[in-house]
């Protein structure tokens, strides 16, 4: 039995990725902040729901401890949870706007990850997705011959650019773990009021095939549904 944490998985590419991997076989675990929303999907989905706010420390060691005393270990953590940040032109961005975008999509990352690294660490193969953003590659950024150049949001980009180093440090700090992130492209979700050019099932693909890499599959690189990223 494969055991599967996703946050933020109440709705679009969380939920989707739960299908498919249920689907599969997992065992997975809808991590939400709503438990009205998260039970909800969960119950559609045939899955468990575990609350978990990304933000708050307390919140995510009782979800560790949850899935701890549930199932004992965690085989594959998908940490998806993300927000979308201010919105503002860049010289607007504020300190505390910053600080908003980075407690979820970089420091609520790490929150879960530490507090879920002793049951990643009991499993053979464990394996842990952070969905990251082509809008946080430095080498996309700046080609003008590339979309994500005309994207310009101080506080979300660079939150996805630190995410891929997060990851990075990770894999190398613990190599029996496959950290990788993902660019699962410009999704049609909430996150971008469902203007995104991709759907949820095309853009899903690369984290579930992330999520199924075994033992033998990469660790510390970014990828897309075409390889990896351009970083």
């Amino acid at each position: 039995m494969t055991t599967t944490l996703i946050t933020g998985a109440n709705k679009g590419l969380g939920f989707e990725t739960a299908r498919r991997l249920i689907a599969l076989g997992h065992t997975v675990y809808i991590g939400a902040r709503d438990p009205e929303r998260g039970q909800e999907a969960a119950s559609r989905l045939g899955a468990r729901f575990v609350q978990i706010d990304v933000t708050d420390e307390d919140s995510v060691k009782a979800a560790a401890e949850v899935v701890r005393r549930d199932a004992g270990s965690l085989d594959v953590l998908i940490n998806n949870a993300g927000i979308a940040g201010a919105g503002k032109p860049v010289g607007e961005v504020t300190a505390q706007d910053m600080q908003t975008a980075y407690d979820t999509n970089v420091f609520g990352v790490v929150r879960v990850t530490h507090a879920f690294l002793p049951l990643l660490e009991t499993g053979a193969t464990a394996v842990v997705v952070n969905v990251s953003s082509g809008l946080g590659s430095l080498a996309a950024t700046t080609d003008p011959d590339r979309v994500e150049y005309h994207v310009a949001l101080l506080d979300y980009n660079s939150s996805k650019t630190a995410l891929v180093m997060i990851t990075s440090q990770y894999a190398k700090a613990f190599p029996a773990i496959r950290f990788n992130a993902v660019d699962p492209g410009y999704t049609a979700t909430d996150l971008n009021g469902h203007q995104g050019t991709s759907t949820v099932e095309e853009s899903a693909d690369i984290i579930v095939r992330m999520a199924t890499i075994g033992a033998d599959g990469p660790t510390g690189g970014f990828f897309d549904k075409d390889g990896p990223v351009v970083w």
